[in-house]
């Protein structure tokens, strides 16, 4: 069994689409809409093969809680990188386009090498590198 996918919604579907496309290599399919509820939706997939769908619906309730807090649900999305100098660049140019960065580039305890920066709707994504797995991942 594996994960089909992962879903959240986003008050701005464009700019949410736009950011993962820019940032991350998604590949976007058409638009959805369904229109007696006003859904509208878009599956990104990534070269990994794993694909998230961003919601949007005029009636669902977007309170977005502070990004500092620590709240049941969603916590992150993480992206592995091929190598820390990956996880520095991809920091940087998050930085420099404007996203926040919520956590420098740092070894963890548990032997990630990782980075924290927030999306358009301060979703947090995690950069991580774990130079104990390089050796079997996709990357070679």
């Amino acid at each position: 069994m594996k994960i089909g996918h992962i879903a959240f919604w986003t008050t701005d579907l464009e700019k949410m689409k736009d950011f993962y496309i820019k940032y991350f290599g998604a590949v976007s399919n058409d638009k959805y809409t369904n229109p007696k509820t006003g859904l509208e939706t878009y599956f990104l997939s990534f070269k990994s093969g794993d694909r998230v769908e961003i919601m949007s619906r005029p009636d669902v309730i977007l309170e977005r809680p502070s990004y500092l807090e620590l709240r049941q649900g969603f916590a992150h999305f993480a992206f592995e990188m091929k190598n820390s100098g990956e996880v520095d660049k991809m920091t940087e140019l998050l930085r420099q386009n404007g996203y926040m960065v919520h956590g420098e580039p740092r070894m963890t305890g548990d032997g990630y090498y990782e980075s924290v920066v927030l999306d358009p709707e301060y979703n947090t994504i995690e950069l991580v590198y774990n130079p104990s797995e390089s050796k079997n991942s996709a990357f070679g």
